[in-house]
Order: C-alpha cells, then sequence, then structure tokens
C-alpha cells in the first residue's frame, strides 16, 4: 500500500473512533444513544421492552425467580438509579425500590399506580393493576408519554410501539371477556388478593384468603368461612401462585372436594412466552374451573 493510501486509511479509521461510529453503520453510537429504563419487576419490564424496543435498554431490578414484595436491592442497584434515565415503579409495592427511588432518583420516576384508577383491596388500595390488560394499556401510554418527553426525537416511534401493544392488549381483554362470559360459576377462591382487577373487568367474584400480600396468612377463622362459602357455591377449584407455597390451597382443597391450581398473577417472567400468553394460560384454567361454555 501506497503511503498516501495509508494515510487516508488511518485517518478515517481514527475519525470514526472518534466519533463512536463502526464501519458496519455506526451501531456502537446507536447503542450510546439508548435511554436505560430501570423497572420493579415483571410486567412494567414487558412494557418497556414493548414500547422502548430498540431505543430503550430495560434494567429489572428483580432477578429472575426472584419474588417482588420480597426484593432487597444491592448497593450497586441502589447507586445505579441515579444514572438511568427513568424508574417504572409501584410506590408501595417494593418498599427497597421506594426508598432507592426517593434516594436516588424522585426527579425521574414513573408511579404507575398514578396512572390509572384503583380498587380498594383487602387491608389498601390495590397495586395489582397489570392483571387488567385494559389498565396495563394505558401504563403503555404514559410510558410512551415519558419516553418522548426524555428523547423527542423518538417520540413517534414510542407511540407507535405503545398503540400496537394497546392494540394487541385490546384483543387481550376482548378474548378475556368472550371466554368468561357463559360460565356455570363466577367465584374464584385464591391464595391472596391479587385477582382483584382480573375479576372487576370479567364479572368474577374473587374471595381470597389472605389480603394483598403474598406473605400474608390466612387465618383459621377465614379459612373456615371461604370453606363454607366454598361447599355453598360448588366451587372445583382453589388457586394459588407459583411462587408461594401450595400448602394451604391443597389442604383446602381436600377438604372441600376441589383441585387446587396455579392461577399466575404474573409478577415474574413465565417460564415460557410472555405477558399476553401467560395471561391466556390464566384463562385456559378459569374457563376450566368456572366451567364455561
Amino acid at each position: 500500500m501506497h503511503l498516501k493510501t495509508a494515510a487516508t486509511v488511518l485517518t478515517a479509521t481514527l475519525l470514526l473512533s472518534a466519533c463512536g461510529g463502526t464501519a458496519d453503520g455506526g451501531d456502537a453510537e446507536q447503542a450510546g444513544d439508548r435511554l436505560e429504563v430501570s423497572v420493579g419487576f415483571y410486567p412494567y419490564a414487558f412494557v418497556a421492552e414493548r414500547v422502548g424496543g430498540p431505543d430503550v435498554d430495560v434494567v429489572n431490578l428483580t432477578k429472575p425467580g426472584g419474588e417482588p414484595h420480597d426484593l432487597e436491592l444491592t448497593p450497586q442497584q441502589v447507586a445505579g438509579l441515579s444514572e438511568t434515565d427513568l424508574v417504572v415503579y409501584s410506590e408501595g409495592f417494593q418498599p427497597a425500590v421506594d426508598e432507592a427511588v426517593e434516594q436516588q432518583a424522585a426527579d425521574k420516576a414513573l408511579d404507575v399506580l398514578t396512572t390509572v384508577e384503583l380498587r380498594e383491596g383487602e387491608g389498601g388500595q390495590d397495586p395489582h393493576v397489570w392483571l387488567d390488560p385494559v389498565r396495563l394499556g394505558t401504563i403503555a401510554g404514559a410510558l410512551a408519554d415519558e419516553l418522548a418527553e426524555l428523547d423527542p426525537d423518538r417520540a413517534d416511534a414510542f407511540q407507535e410501539r405503545a398503540a400496537a401493544l394497546q392494540a394487541e392488549l385490546g384483543e387481550l381483554d376482548g378474548e378475556l371477556r368472550s371466554g368468561l362470559s357463559s360460565c356455570a360459576r363466577q367465584e374464584i377462591v385464591t391464595s391472596h388478593d391479587a385477582f382483584g382487577y382480573l375479576a372487576g373487568a370479567y364479572g368474577l367474584e374473587q374471595v381470597s384468603l389472605a389480603g394483598l400480600s403474598p406473605d400474608d396468612e390466612a387465618s383459621p377463622g377465614r379459612l373456615a368461612e371461604v370453606a363454607t362459602y366454598a361447599q355453598e357455591n360448588g366451587v372445583t377449584t382453589i388457586f394459588f401462585e407459583e411462587t408461594a407455597s401450595p400448602r394451604v390451597a391443597e389442604s383446602l382443597a381436600r377438604e372441600v372436594g376441589a383441585e387446587a391450581v396455579v392461577l399466575s398473577p404474573l409478577e415474574g417472567a413465565p417460564e415460557t412466552g410472555d405477558y399476553v400468553s401467560a395471561m391466556r394460560t390464566n384463562l385456559q384454567s378459569l374457563q376450566t374451573a368456572l366451567d364455561c361454555a
């Protein structure tokens, strides 16, 4: 290679390096331009990934298999919130996240519970809003607005992805509404008060053994009360969560001649698929339990 040609190539290479560009179109520069969104747990990771697309890096503060309610953040995770662009969380649901947001990210946090109408549950306002697909769609729209403010150049992309997700969640809502419209029973007995939004949206009646937290324990009196209710109403299924011990649900099921079955609150990522497919699995479980046409 002639000296002049070599010098030209070297100069071009140095210019690309200085700009953060690459020979294949600048992927490194694009990666550096992505927003970082930290989320409390799975449902909001799902929404952030779908709305943010390739323009966002999503950091789920709850590791796979972890229990969101009991989350304890590492010092590195807490410090990292000072560098993130946005935190998406539910105030009151994860105390460790609440504290970290107050310390590190109070001016760049989206509390999803401020974006939707809440119901009163056993012991306070119910945070399980994501179990209503329509409410989750509203949260997707609010997140798109937040991201658009942070990155106006990509506002249209965020809004388009949010609209696409809202359409998909609308279809899911239609499936749930149709699939639960003609059932022999409407009563669902659950291990804790996590499914109030799901029940309210589709004409079901939730009867829970314990309160809003999966750590709440059913009292002997409450167990006896629910057992009587289940027998009087022909309940065939006692629902429990995949991350919780099935012991109480199985004991109650034996007492009333029912079956103990998982109904996922979707606080963690499903083993396969995503939020939408897991909700369809929930629908199938409910249809079987309620003897739906």
